[in-house]
């Protein structure tokens, strides 16, 4: 008879296979949800002593509730589902999984930057309607005469940075939490917030959604980006202010974005950014491959398992 319960709150996964792989062995009963509120949460993870949770809403009143709880485990990077601080008030620590998709989410950033700056689903879309044009939608900037700037410089940052640096772009980037010393090993070049919005021809962001960071992205920062630039969001929707991008785009304030986030999801079908020719939008799918999906569960699973083996978990972001 299993001795713990691991709930999984939801889940896009095709089964559960890893987890149990990883957790029944060690004295888990892993149970499945598909929870849409933090009310079906609160129900389904009472007595949990472990939640491993993907996009349902943890709140503190589910938190108060967990009798038992000593892990949080969010599969994925953000945490934005999962109240930080009553998690943290209850003694229960919350862990990510920052690592299981890097070179996922750098390989789709390098290739919004490319299908922005060289309008290539424009161009496709022209061709369809039987429009042929040697040099269609310009400008067009070279690759190698132009700056990729990076908001944020963290793990996915620094493999997008080696993959610029392939294509011949000078690289900088702004992050106060990031030494000197690592810029430098990278031959990246650690600038001003101010200089990152004004140098940058290809504009990436890699930030966490945190009030900081809301709207960080706003009409003014719009407005001080280069008539030329190309904005790439890859990190959290709520960075941006959908509204200020929908209408610096129409107006040919900045010259393209690719969006894989946005504030809300999935995004409606009549969307403005939708309708422009210089907007390219994905469904939060930077991440995704077979394997990538196979090392989240996995990581997941074992971040439960250190810590009813008496480790700490590898990756614990609200401070315990």
């Amino acid at each position: 008879m299993a001795k713990y319960t691991a709930v999984v709150t939801d889940y896009g996964f095709p089964d559960l296979k890893q987890e149990k792989n990883v957790l029944e062995p060690v004295g888990f009963e892993v149970i499945p949800g598909q929870c849409r509120t933090a009310g079906e949460v609160a129900n389904l993870c009472r007595d949990a002593d472990a939640v491993l949770t993907q996009w349902a809403p943890v709140t503190a009143e589910a938190i108060a509730g967990m009798s038992r709880c000593r892990i949080i485990v969010r599969y994925g990077i953000g945490v934005d589902n999962v109240d930080l601080e009553a998690a943290k008030f209850h003694g229960i620590p919350v862990v990510n999984v920052p690592d299981y998709a890097i070179n996922e989410v750098a390989d789709h950033a390098m290739s919004l930057l490319l299908a922005s700056a060289r309008k290539i689903v424009a161009t496709h879309a022209q061709v369809r309607r039987g429009i042929w044009e040697i040099a269609p939608f310009r400008p067009i900037l070279g690759l190698q005469e132009s700056t990729l700037g990076l908001a944020g410089f963290g793990n996915i940052a620094r493999a997008v940075a080696k993959r610029a640096q392939a294509f011949g772009l000078r690289v900088i980037a702004y992050d106060p939490f990031v030494k000197a010393e690592v810029y430098d090993t990278l031959q990246v070049e650690q600038v001003s917030w101010d200089t990152l919005i004004a140098d940058s021809d290809l504009l990436s962001l890699h930030l966490p959604l945190t009030e900081q960071t809301r709207h960080l992205i706003n009409a003014q920062v719009l407005h001080a980006m280069k008539p030329t630039a190309h904005l790439v969001n890859t990190s959290r929707g709520g960075v941006i202010d959908t509204d200020a991008l929908a209408i610096a785009l129409q107006n040919r304030e900045i010259g393209g974005a690719g969006l894989d986030v946005l504030e809300i999801e999935p995004i409606t079908p009549g969307h403005p950014l939708l309708q422009l020719d210089n907007c390219i939008v994905t469904s939060h799918c930077a991440w995704y491959s077979e394997s990538a999906l196979s090392r989240l569960q996995l990581y997941a699973a074992l971040e439960v398992e250190r810590v009813f083996a008496g480790q700490r978990p590898k990756h614990v972001i609200n401070g315990l």
